[in-house]
């Protein structure tokens, strides 16, 4: 699955192995004319130009200013109409619902307990279990999905899909992993490795990271 070519100004996450695994998912659901898409925590915008491709009316919304700058401008370079808002996950959206919403967002565990409040690592640092932010997206997302809506969400396989899938049944959602793959280790989770193994999150074998893109629909 290939990206569009994208602008990302500096300090914006640049489309990888985890978006395009959760844009082949987006591919495989139907979207008829007229469908209202989330893309939530959109970074360069590329999900959300993807579904403005398949005909759906998206809105993106990302934390990082110049993530929202970013999406704005390959909107308009790629003749999409996005409307783009800068949010906190939903907290710009309140009462909105959606039929589906498309999240990539910060997945990687850290030795570091804070969540740093801007630049570049922003896009990726998740505390030690890497579920900072997944856990805040299991518990909001749910609320603005239409009856029948879906959510189709990418993280890392360290995080435990399983958590993921309990929290999001929790919340009254039929969920289950759709997209598995196994990508290279990138330079972060290189530069953390030692720790990594450490804490028992890899082991001493694991030379690739699992990538999992949970679906889950409202009932």
């Amino acid at each position: 699955m290939r990206t569009a070519r994208l602008m990302t100004l500096p300090g914006v996450y640049t489309p990888q192995h985890d978006t395009r695994l959760l844009m082949g998912a987006l591919d495989q659901e139907r979207l008829p004319p007229g469908t209202e898409v989330l893309d939530v925590g959109t970074g360069s915008g590329a999900l959300a130009l993807h579904a403005a491709r398949l005909g759906a009316r998206v809105t993106a919304v990302d934390i990082a200013r110049r993530a929202v700058l970013t999406a704005r401008l390959n909107s308009l370079v790629h003749g999409r109409r996005v409307t783009v808002l800068r949010s906190d996950l939903l907290s710009a959206l309140p009462g909105r619902s959606y039929d589906l919403i498309v999240c990539n967002p910060p997945y990687v565990p850290s030795p570091e307990p804070c969540l740093p409040g801007h630049g570049a690592a922003r896009a990726w640092e998740a505390g030690p279990d890497g579920r900072a932010v997944l856990d805040r997206i299991c518990s909001v997302a749910p609320t603005a999905l239409r009856p029948g809506g879906r959510l189709l969400l990418v993280h890392s396989g360290l995080c435990d899909s399983d958590v993921t899938l309990r929290r999001l049944a929790d919340a009254g959602l039929r969920a289950r992993v759709c997209e598995r793959a196994s990508v290279p280790l990138g330079p972060v989770l290189r530069s953390r490795l030692r720790w990594l193994r450490e804490t028992g999150l890899m082991a001493e074998s694991d030379t690739m990271e699992e990538l999992v893109v949970v679906r889950a629909e409202h009932s």
